[in-house]
Order: structure tokens, then sequence, then C-alpha cells
């Protein structure tokens, strides 16, 4: 039930391999994810940690107060929540989150909520918010039309802006709010445009055969970073669109800094870990071992899911999924097998998810001690 609260789950131990303090710090035997790599999990005075769980019986949204070992609180009950759609406002008394083709607000102190915005015949994606905290986006399908919604938090000005493929984490630039960059599925992947819809352009233009993913913002620095799977990091000009490549790495998921100056990545085929890189040398520093499953078959190859891909999946899993989870829970999933890092807003802990228990945990990895 809603505000219902729960014991602690808490655990430290210390990380095998590197040997940093290890905070284990949900343990119920279901499925517990932090929010997502693009939006932190913690308030930004890190006293609340938000981690999505189905141990209710379907998604809701949770959190752990005081972080990291306080005790566990539902914030909402009813029809579930997308797992991976929670943002907490840069004003941190808010959290947008989605459910179907709504996006809802709630309030940290009273869980009170508020609907935002809806469309008929709709599902939407995971959230991303302006940095002042005043316009929202998200992924969407709108009367089987793929592109993504945009409008203010107070819920004036929304508008769907359409695109001929799936898109998917659109985010906005954190010095230009104006323009949204987002990927699209399959290749090309990263493409622009201005939150009133106008200026839709690609910012690279490449084949299925490279397999870009995982685009996001160098911190502040209005550059773009991205994976080039599994082979290489690259760091984008957003101005001239020169590339430049970071390193030779199986960077994975990617988080940068505020400052553009490291980026937190997990790994995969092989999974050597967490690691820290270096956004100007490209040196790496192991930060904790994930040990999780790391599902999906198309991380094994060097090309994007071609159609007969998803067709092979949904006949494996029925048709009745979400357009965001159906192919993607063998070809690129289940999302909650993979660790997803993420710094908190001190950049103190880096919070991922691992199943190495059995179940998807959450954890939190102390950066320096």
């Amino acid at each position: 039930m809603k505000n219902a609260r729960f014991p602690a789950e808490h655990s430290l131990e210390q990380d095998s391999a590197a040997g940093a303090p290890l905070h284990r710090l949900t343990g119920a035997p279901c499925i517990n994810h932090h929010t997502y790599f693009l939006n932190s999990s913690l308030t930004p005075d890190e006293q609340e940690l938000l981690f999505a769980s189905n141990r209710s019986g379907v998604w809701q949204l949770f959190s752990i107060e005081p972080f990291p070992h306080g005790e566990i609180r539902q914030w909402t009950e009813g029809e579930p929540i997308h797992p991976f759609s929670p943002a907490i406002h840069p004003g941190g008394q808010l959290v947008l989150f989605v459910r179907g083709g709504t996006i809802w607000q709630i309030r940290r102190d009273t869980l009170e909520e508020r609907l935002v915005a809806g469309f008929d015949q709709a599902q939407f994606g995971e959230v991303s918010l302006s940095p002042d905290g005043e316009w929202i986006t998200a992924a969407a399908k709108v009367g089987g039309e793929a592109g993504l919604v945009v409008g203010r938090i107070d819920g004036t000005q929304w508008a769907f802006h359409r695109f001929p493929r799936t898109v998917i984490h659109p985010q906005f630039h954190p010095l230009e709010p104006a323009w949204i960059e987002f990927a699209a599925d399959p290749a090309p992947r990263m493409h622009r445009i201005r939150r009133d819809g106008t200026g839709l352009e690609c910012l690279y233009e490449h084949s299925n055969d490279e397999f870009v993913v995982h685009e996001t913002f160098l911190g502040r620095t209005g550059d773009l970073v991205y994976v080039e799977w599994p082979f290489a990091l690259w760091r984008m000009n957003w101005e001239t669109r020169e590339r430049r490549r970071i390193c030779a790495f199986n960077a994975w998921h990617i988080a940068p800094n505020r400052a553009g100056t490291q980026i937190l990545c997990d790994t995969n085929h092989p999974d050597r870990g967490l690691f820290l890189i270096d956004a100007a040398s490209g040196a790496q520093r192991l930060v904790a071992l994930s040990q999780s499953s790391n599902r999906g078959s198309q991380w094994a190859k060097s090309s994007y899911a071609l159609p007969e891909d998803f067709a092979a999946a949904r006949t494996a899993l029925g048709s009745n999924l979400s357009w965001m989870e159906n192919a993607a829970d063998t070809v690129y999933g289940p999302q909650y097998t993979h660790p997803h890092p993420s710094f908190s807003p001190s950049e103190r802990y880096a919070i991922f998810t691992s199943d190495r228990s059995g179940h998807p945990q959450v954890y939190a990895v102390e950066l320096h001690g």
C-alpha cells in the first residue's frame, strides 16, 4: 500500500576485486532496480534513494530513507508504473514517472500525485527533465506511431513529435534546453530536434553494422559521448560533429560526471566490472565487480538486431508485451539484469543493479573510500 514502510534490507561488504565498500540496498526475493543510468536514483541531498520493484506483484516506486541503511517506503500503488521512467526534479521535492500513456508528478514529503499529461492510445518510456526542471520529454508511441512527447511540468504546451522509427532515450541538452537529443532504432542512431518540433536532423550517419548505443551528454561540456559496441568509447562535438575516440574498451552503459571529466560504465562480453574512464586520456580504473547476468543475445554481436531477431523473440515470448519490453526481453535484455551504473549527486557513490544473488538488487559502491 502507498506509504507502507518496511524494515531496512541493507548490508555492507567489501568488493572482492577493487576493495571498495559495497552497500547492498535491497534484499527482497523479487526484481529491484534503481531508476536508470540516465537519471540519478538519489535525491540531491542524498538522503533518499528511489528504486522500482515488483515486490507487491506489479511495478511500483519505493525509496530507502535515510540512504544507505534506512527503512523502505512504498510511494505508489494501483496501476503499475514504467520501472525505468522515474526522474527526480532538480529541486529534489518532486519525482516524475510514467503510467502507460500518462506522466505523473509525486511529492516526496506527502506522496500526493498529480497528473501532468496524458495522450490517448499511448505508451511512454523513460522521462527526462530539462536542467531547470520546467520541461519534460519522454519516448512515446501514440496511436501506433513512434516519436517523443514534450511539454511543460505545469501541464501546458504538450505535443507529440512523430518519427518513422522507434525512439528511445530522449535527453535535453544541458546548456541549450531548447534542444533534445534522442536515439532511434535501428541505425542511424543519434538525432536531435528542438522541443517545438523543428530542426530535426541526424547527428551521425552509420549503418546497422556500426552498433552505436547509449549516447548521452558529456556532463556540462555540451558534447556527446557514445559507445561503439563493443569496441570503443567516442566523444562528439555537438556543433561540428567532429568525433574523437576516447579509448578502445568494451564500455557498455555510460554515465558521465557533471564536469565531463570521468565516465562511469559497466562492461559485458566479457564483464570486467564497473569502471571509471578518464575522458581526456581514456585511462580506466576498476570500481567494483558487477557479477550480473547481463542477458540479451544481441550483446554478443557487434550489430543491431534485425526484424527477424525481434520476430523470433516475439514468437518465444508472446505478442501481448509492451513495445518497450517485448523483444528486448531476449534480444536486448531483460534490462533488469544489466547494471546500468549512475553517479550519485555528490559523485561519491556509483549506484547499480546486479542479480548476482539470484534476484536483481540495488547496490551502492563508494568511489573514493
